[in-house]
């Protein structure tokens, strides 16, 4: 599995994005001037969003261009479609739900078989979980230091609305599908769907 090592903040930078999409709070501090200088053509303009989403849920471009391809087929907006997808994953649940302080660590939460989906131990950050579903912190997870560690740091984080979280008990049922306007981050998605539609 391909591990990426590039420094958050550097890669925030270049992005354009906040560090605090990820759920560090160090913020970098950007000239507003920098792209003034050159103008960027419109291939980097759909590149540089397809890299910020990319980058965001830690995906990488085989699998990224597999959602792509599932968010085509399916009805509705494509790129809504797209962001549905990568909103769905149980890492970005995990995260979005308060039980992890950064994406990476939902990610790796997961991998350590950290929580159920219905009962059942899920170990892949990228399963999707569909309306209806019911995530558990798992009863040995629950009990431990590491948990209260985070439950004190993501104190005060808001979940989105299309998701009931119970940080008492250590659940969270998916109430309705994802809303785009409760994303946490600015994205053209359209211009990720023209990108690849060349």
């Amino acid at each position: 599995m391909a591990v990426n090592r590039v420094p958050v903040l550097k890669r925030c930078k270049a992005l354009g994005i906040s560090p605090m999409v990820l759920g560090y709070a160090k913020e970098t501090k950007r000239n507003k001037d920098t792209n003034r200088r050159r103008k960027i053509s419109e291939y980097g303009l759909q590149k540089n969003e397809k890299q910020k989403l990319k980058f965001i849920y830690g995906v990488l471009e085989g699998q990224f261009h597999h959602y792509y391809e599932l968010a085509i087929k399916e009805e509705g907006v494509a790129g809504e479609n797209l962001l549905k997808i990568l909103e769905s994953r149980l890492d970005n649940i995990v995260f979005r739900a308060g039980f992890a302080i950064t994406r990476r660590e939902a990610r790796q939460l997961v991998t350590h078989g950290h929580f159920a989906v219905n009962g059942v131990k899920v170990d892949i950050p990228s399963y999707r979980v569909k309306v209806g579903d019911v995530i558990t912190l798992r009863e040995n997870s629950k009990k431990s230091k590491k948990f209260e560690m985070i439950a004190e740091a993501t104190h005060g984080r808001t979940s989105p609305t299309w998701m009931d979280v119970n940080k008492e008990t250590g659940t969270i049922v998916i109430k309705s599908v994802f809303a785009r306007e409760e994303l946490d981050y600015e994205i053209q998605e359209h211009l990720i769907i023209e990108l690849y539609s060349k």
